[in-house]
C-alpha cells in the first residue's frame, strides 16, 4: 500500500488525509519524510527529496504565491474524489519519474557496455563480458552463449561457447551442436526469433525445440524462466544466441532448491526482452568486429610472411634469417619486460608493442628488394663472369706460349740448325716454367678471391701477379689482371667493394622508405622507424644515418643484437663459415666494449640465454 503523509500541525491537511485512509497508508509527516510518498501540508517548508511529491491544502481564497516545489494544490475541505485524484496524479508522476530514471540508468549502462564491448579484443574476455552484463541487466541467475560456426567443410554448427551460473558450479566444457531446431539455442539461431519461456519445462504446444534437462538433473538445479535472444548484426547475420535463465529481480543470493526457485524466480518481462535484445545486438556487432579484426590480422600476417619469402627468395643463402631475428628480438623484449633490475626495470612492452616489434623484425630486410641481385648474392670477391675472363686469359696465354714454342722449334727444324735437341729441350723447359707460373698465379687469384682474411704472403704474391706481364705469340705484352680486378682481389675482409657495400647498406634506407608508405594502424606506426634503425650503433658508427645513443629506439637496439648474432652463427652463408655460439657471444661483447652495442640489453640476451631460441 502506498504511503500518504500529512502535516500533523495542520487540521486541514489531517482532514484531507483522513479521507484516504481506506486506500493508502496514511501517517503523520516527520520531515524529510519517506521516499516514494505524497505529503499533504498547508505550510511551506524545505523541499523534500526527489522521490517525494508535496500537495498543498490551501484556503481557496488565499492569493498565494505557493512554493514552486509543490506538485499541486487542493482547497481545504475538498471532497474525497478531488483529494484522491490529486494524490493519484502525484503518485503517477513519481512512477513516471522513477521509470525515466530507470530508463536513463539502463541506457547509460547499455552505452557503457557497448563501449566496453567495442574496446575488447580478447575473444574470451569479450564473451565473458557479454554474458556477465546480460545477466546483470536482466537480473538472471544463469546464462549461456552459443556461437554459430562455419568450418572449412562448410557445414554450419553451433558451439556451446560459455556458461555461467551463480547458484551451482558448472563443469563447463565447450562442445559443438548441430545447428537445427531441436535445441532452443539452435531454433533461435536459425529463425532469429526470441524465445521467452515462463517455465522452460513446459514449452508452448507445438514447439519444435526441447529443453535438455541433463544439466539440471546432474547439478540439482531447476531451470524455470528462460529468455533466448539472437545475436544478430545490423546486416542480418545471426552470429549466435544469448540464453538467460531464472530471472530473480528482487533476490541476490544463490537458488539452492526448487522451493527457492518457486519463491524468487519470475518470468522475463518485455523490459528484459528489450534489454537483452539490445545487448545481444551490441554483442553481435562486437563479435563481428572481432572476427573482422582477426581476418584483417590474418591477412596482414600473410602479407608479412609473403613479403619475407619474397625478400629471402632473392637471396636464398639467408633463408630463415628474418624469422630467426624476429624470434630472438621478441624473446629479448619479453625478458626486458620481466626485468626487475637494471636500466630497463621499468620498461614493459604491451601485447601490441610486441606484435609491432615482431613485424618490424620480420621486415627489417625488406629494403633488399631494392638492391641489385648480383650484388645482394655476391659470395666471392670477383663475380663469376670476371673470374671466367681471368681463366680465359690464362688459357689463352698458355696456348700462345705453346704455339710460340712450337713455332720456334719448327724454325729450328727447318733451318737444320746445330744442336736442335738441346734448343728444343730448353724451349720446352721455358714453356713448362711459364705454364707453372701461370697456374700458380691462377691458384693465388682463386685463393685471394675467397672473402676471408689472407696472410701478407698472399698479398705480396698478388702484387707480383698484378705487376707481371707475359708476351703472347705476337710479342705483345699481356697481364692476367686489370687494375680494377686487382683492387677487388685486394679487399681485406669480405667480398664487397666500398661501392657495393654502400649499395648493400642502402637497403636500410629502402626498408624505411618502403615501410613508410604503408598506412599502418596506430599500434604499428613505429614499424618503419624500428626496422630502419637496426644497423645503427650506439657510438654512431652504424648506418645509414650514423644515429647514436638514445636517438636509436630501444627496440632497434635489441634487433641489432639479434641480427648480428644470427649473421655470425648462420650455417647457410656460402661466403663465410658459421662460428660457434661462444665465439659469437665474444664478438658481441667486443662490440659492446667499443660502445657499439647496448650492454644492459646484451647482458639480458646472454644471461637469459635468449640465443637458444633459434637452436643456439
Amino acid at each position: 500500500m502506498r504511503r500518504v503523509l500529512y502535516d500533523a500541525g495542520s487540521p486541514a491537511a489531517a482532514e484531507a488525509a483522513a479521507l484516504l485512509a481506506d486506500e493508502f497508508d496514511v501517517r503523520p509527516w516527520a520531515p524529510p519524510g519517506a521516499a516514494d510518498s505524497v505529503v499533504l501540508t498547508t505550510r511551506p517548508g524545505p523541499p523534500p527529496g526527489r522521490r517525494t511529491r508535496v500537495i498543498g491544502v490551501v484556503d481557496a481564497t488565499a492569493p498565494g504565491p505557493w512554493p514552486a516545489f509543490w506538485y499541486g494544490l487542493v482547497p481545504a475541505g475538498a471532497a474525497r474524489p478531488l483529494v484522491a485524484r490529486a494524490v493519484a496524479n502525484a503518485f503517477a508522476d513519481l512512477d513516471s519519474a522513477a521509470e525515466r530514471a530507470r530508463l536513463e540508468r539502463e541506457l547509460a549502462e547499455l552505452h557503457a557496455i557497448g563501449i566496453q564491448l567495442s574496446a575488447e579484443r580478447d575473444l574470451d574476455v569479450l564473451l565473458e563480458t557479454i554474458l556477465t552484463k546480460a545477466r546483470e541487466i536482466t537480473r538472471s541467475d544463469a546464462g549461456s552463449l552459443y556461437l554459430v560456426e562455419e568450418p572449412p567443410e562448410g557445414t554450419r554448427r553451433l558451439r556451446f561457447a560459455l556458461a555461467q551460473n551463480a547458484s551451482v558450479e558448472i563443469p563447463f566444457q565447450t562442445v559443438t551442436l548441430p545447428l537445427d531446431e531441436a535445441s532452443v539455442a539452435g531454433y533461435v539461431a536459425l529463425t532469429a526469433e526470441v524465445v521467452n519461456l515462463a517455465d522452460a519445462y513446459a514449452p508452448p504446444p507445438g514447439s519444435r525445440f526441447q529443453i535438455n534437462r541433463w544439466f539440471d538433473e546432474q547439478a540439482g538445479y531447476r531451470t524455470r524462466s528462460m529468455l533466448v535472444v539472437p545475436m544478430r548484426t545490423p546486416q542480418g547475420e545471426t552470429l549466435g544466441a544469448l540464453q538467460l535463465i531464472n530471472c530473480r529481480p528482487e533476490f541476490d543470493g544463490p537458488l539452492r532448491s526448487a522451493a527457492e526457485v518457486d519463491r524468487h524466480v519470475r518470468p522475463y518481462g518485455e523490459r528484459h526482452v528489450r534489454l537483452a535484445g539490445s545487448l545481444a545486438s551490441q554483442a553481435a556487432v562486437a563479435l563481428a568486429n572481432r572476427r573482422l579484426y582477426d581476418n584483417i590480422s590474418e591477412l596482414f600476417e600473410g602479407f608479412v610472411k609473403a613479403s619475407v619469402t619474397a625478400i629471402e627468395s632473392r637471396d636464398p643463402t639467408t633463408s630463415g634469417h628474418s624469422f630467426r631475428v624476429a624470434d630472438l628480438t621478441v624473446g629479448l623484449a619479453e625478458i626486458v619486460s620481466r626485468a626487475g633490475t637494471g636500466p630497463y626495470r621499468d620498461l614493459r612492452f604491451t601485447a601490441d608493442e610486441l606484435r609491432e616489434l615482431r613485424y618490424a623484425a620480420l621486415l627489417h630486410d625488406f629494403g633488399k628488394v631494392g638492391v641489385r641481385e648480383h650484388v645482394l648474392v655476391k659470395s666471392k670477391k670477383l663475380y663469376p663472369g670476371d673470374l671466367d675472363r681471368i681463366r680465359g686469359r690464362v688459357e689463352l696465354l698458355m696456348r700462345d706460349l705453346e704455339l710460340s714454342v712450337t713455332h720456334r722449334k719448327l724454325e729450328l727444324a727447318l733451318h737444320r740448325g746445330p744442336a736442335y735437341a738441346e734448343h728444343a729441350a730448353r724451349l720446352d723447359a721455358e714453356l713448362a716454367a711459364a705454364t707453372a707460373e701461370l697456374n700458380e698465379a691462377l691458384d693465388v687469384i682463386l685463393t685471394m678471391n675467397e672473402p676471408t682474411v689472407h696472410s701478407q704472403d698472399f698479398a705480396r704474391q698478388l702484387l707480383r701477379i698484378t705487376a707481371r706481364s707475359w708476351h703472347d705469340r705476337h710479342g705483345r705484352r699481356r697481364t692476367l689482371l686489370t687494375p680494377d680486378e686487382a683492387s677487388v682481389l685486394a679487399i681485406a675482409r669480405g667480398s664487397l667493394t666500398d661501392v657495393e657495400r654502400r649499395e648493400i647498406q642502402q637497403h636500410v634506407v629502402h626498408t624505411f622508405q618502403f615501410l613508410a608508405q604503408i598506412p599502418w594502424t596506430r599500434e604499428f606506426k613505429r614499424i618503419p622507424e624500428i626496422a630502419g634503425s637496426h644497423h645503427e650503433k650506439l657510438d654512431g658508427s652504424g648506418y645509414p644515418f650514423g644515429a647514436s645513443g638514445t636517438s636509436i629506439p630501444v627496440q632497434s637496439r635489441m634487433m641489432t643484437i639479434a641480427d648480428i648474432y644470427d649473421a655470425l652463427t648462420a650455417t647457410d652463408r656460402p661466403y663465410k663459415k658459421a662460428i660457434r655460439v661462444e665465439e659469437a657471444l665474444d664478438t658481441l661483447r667486443d662490440e659492446q666494449r667499443t660502445g657499439a652495442l647496448d650492454g644492459a640489453l646484451l647482458d639480458l640476451f646472454i644471461d637469459a640465454r635468449v640465443f637458444e631460441r633459434t637452436g643456439g
